[in-house]
C-alpha cells in the first residue's frame, strides 16, 4: 500500500487557484517513508471510531458520514447514543507517521450491522486492527471482537473514555469482552491526538511481538 509513487510534492494545495491537480502539499507522504502498514478502527455504533481516525490523522481525513434518516429506525441500535445524529455508511480514511519510515493507513469501519457487508473488503490486507469499546454498551463489541477474531487479524482494544461512562477494572473487563489474556486493553481519548496515537503504538508493538519467534 505504498503509494509514494502517486503521492508526489507539489508546489501548493490544490484549492489554490491555477494549483495543478493532485494532492495538497501537505498530503504528500515523508521522502524518508519506506514502510506502510493498514489499520483497520472498528466497533459498535457510536464508539468514536470517525472521532478516533480524524484526531490522529495527519491529512485532512476522508470520512462519509451521512444524515441519520428514518431507513435507520427499527434497525440501528441507538441505545445509549439517542443524540447521535450521524453515521459512518462506507468508511472513514486517515494517515499517520510513527516515524521517519513507518506510516499507518486508517481505516474506520460503519458501525451499524447493516453496513458490514462493507468489512470483508476494509479487512484486506490489513495488518491488525484497533476495537474501540463504549463501557456503557459494551454488548455492541461482541460481534466485533469476534468477528476479527473469526478472520485472525490481531487486534488491540481501546477503552474510549465517554464523559460519565462506568469504570470497570481491567479484570472486569477482559472477562466481559472475553479477551485473551495477550490481548491488549488499553484507555483512551478519541478527542485527543497522542492519546489515539498511543492506542496506535500499542498496536504496532502487540503486531511485532507476534511477529517476533521466541528464543528457543
Amino acid at each position: 500500500m505504498d503509494s509514494r509513487g502517486s503521492e508526489t510534492l507539489l508546489p501548493g494545495p490544490r484549492h489554490e487557484v491555477g494549483a495543478p491537480p493532485g494532492p495538497r502539499a501537505e498530503d504528500a507522504l515523508p521522502a524518508s517513508a519506506a514502510s506502510a502498514v493498514k489499520v483497520v478502527v472498528v466497533g459498535g455504533f457510536g464508539v468514536g471510531k470517525t472521532t478516533l481516525v480524524g484526531s490522529v490523522s495527519e491529512i485532512r481525513p476522508l470520512t462519509t458520514e451521512e444524515t441519520m434518516t428514518q431507513a435507520g429506525v427499527g434497525v440501528d441500535d441507538t441505545a445509549g447514543v439517542e443524540r447521535k445524529t450521524s453515521t459512518t455508511v462506507a468508511m472513514d480514511f486517515g494517515r499517520i507517521t510513527l516515524n521517519e519510515q513507518l506510516v499507518l493507513y486508517l481505516f474506520g469501519t460503519p458501525g451499524q450491522e447493516r453496513f458490514w457487508f462493507l468489512w470483508n473488503r476494509l479487512f484486506d490486507g490489513a495488518l491488525g486492527a484497533v476495537v474501540l469499546v463504549d463501557t456503557r454498551r459494551l454488548e455492541v463489541s461482541f460481534d466485533v471482537i469476534g468477528r476479527l477474531e473469526e478472520r485472525g487479524v490481531p487486534f488491540v482494544v481501546a477503552v474510549n473514555a465517554f464523559p460519565g461512562a462506568p469504570v470497570h477494572p481491567v479484570a472486569e473487563l477482559r472477562a466481559a469482552l472475553d479477551l485473551d489474556a495477550s490481548v491488549p486493553l488499553v484507555e483512551c481519548d478519541a478527542r485527543l491526538r497522542t492519546s489515539c496515537r498511543d492506542v496506535l503504538l500499542t498496536l504496532m508493538r502487540y503486531l511485532y511481538t507476534l511477529a517476533t519467534p521466541e528464543p528457543q
